[in-house]
């Protein structure tokens, strides 16, 4: 089953057990303007709550990811002194970001080109960064002169530590595919013509896995960088006990005996 809608700038689709999420002003190279940041946290939500999702992909039409706030528009406020709407825009994205975080399906973020500023950010909040190799990262907020939001100044230490973040934020340079693969803000990066591809097959890989053990997971390793290890190992007896009892198990167990593909349903 297939549907397609279009929240504004935003494009959703689901497809397969995926829900596509595109950030679509390809001419921009999909820089956050108007209702965007919005429109794209309503989008993880209607995907967080459809009974027939089981992966998450975020991704940007044209040749950009995201390029950020657009600058246009950041202009326009710095010139009409209009603190309290760009304090909405840092609100949104807060928004968003916590969207991200609740959601307890996996969130692909799939890099097909440049991620900048808030972009660079929002490819962090997601649980994996699948890239094309033309993609390229940066937190270039320092640039013009305002500080990282979305989150960066938390998620980028716990990708790639105090250090390596530090230089990335106070250089404010872009890093390539195989760089940011490397110090591990991309998981995977593959060749261009074969990236949609790729992470179509990624997705599909994620959404065959049980839900309710993929989310179970999820939150522990959103958790365990600010946990001690009795914490963890806690979290982690409630949640294998709580799973325990899922028919998911019954079903795992059983295909594994018969060796067939398991069929998970999410109960």
């Amino acid at each position: 089953m297939s549907e397609t809608s279009q929240l504004d700038a935003v494009l959703y689709r689901e497809d397969e057990g995926i829900a596509w999420i595109t950030l679509n002003r390809p001419e921009r190279l999909n820089a956050f303007a108007g209702a965007m940041r919005d429109d794209l946290r309503a989008a993880v939500e209607r995907a967080a709550e459809s009974a027939e999702v089981r992966v998450v992909v975020i991704t940007g039409a044209g040749r950009g990811f995201c390029t950020g706030a657009d600058v246009e528009v950041m202009s326009d406020l710095v010139a009409r002194g209009d603190a309290a709407a760009f304090e909405g825009y840092v609100e949104a994205g807060m928004r968003a970001v916590r969207a991200l975080v609740a959601c307890r399906k996996p969130v692909i973020a799939a890099v097909n080109g440049v991620a900048a500023g808030a972009g660079a950010s929002l490819a962090c909040a997601c649980d994996v960064r699948v890239a094309s190799e033309k993609a390229s990262i940066g937190f270039t907020f320092t640039r013009i002169g305002v500080h990282p939001d979305w989150g960066a100044s938390w998620f980028l230490p716990r990708l790639v530590g105090t250090g390596r973040a530090a230089e990335l934020v106070l250089s404010a340079r872009m890093a390539d595919a195989r760089e940011a693969e490397r110090i591990g803000l991309f998981q995977r990066v593959h060749a261009a013509d074969a990236f949609e591809g790729e992470v179509r097959s990624f997705a599909l890989e994620l959404a065959a896995k049980p839900p309710l053990a993929l989310a179970a997971a999820k939150h522990s390793l959103s958790i365990s960088p600010d946990a001690d290890l009795e914490t963890m190992m806690e979290t982690e007896r409630e949640a294998q006990m709580r799973l325990f009892r899922s028919a998911d198990v019954r079903e795992g167990i059983a295909a594994f005996n018969e060796k067939r593909k398991a069929a998970f349903r999410g109960e």
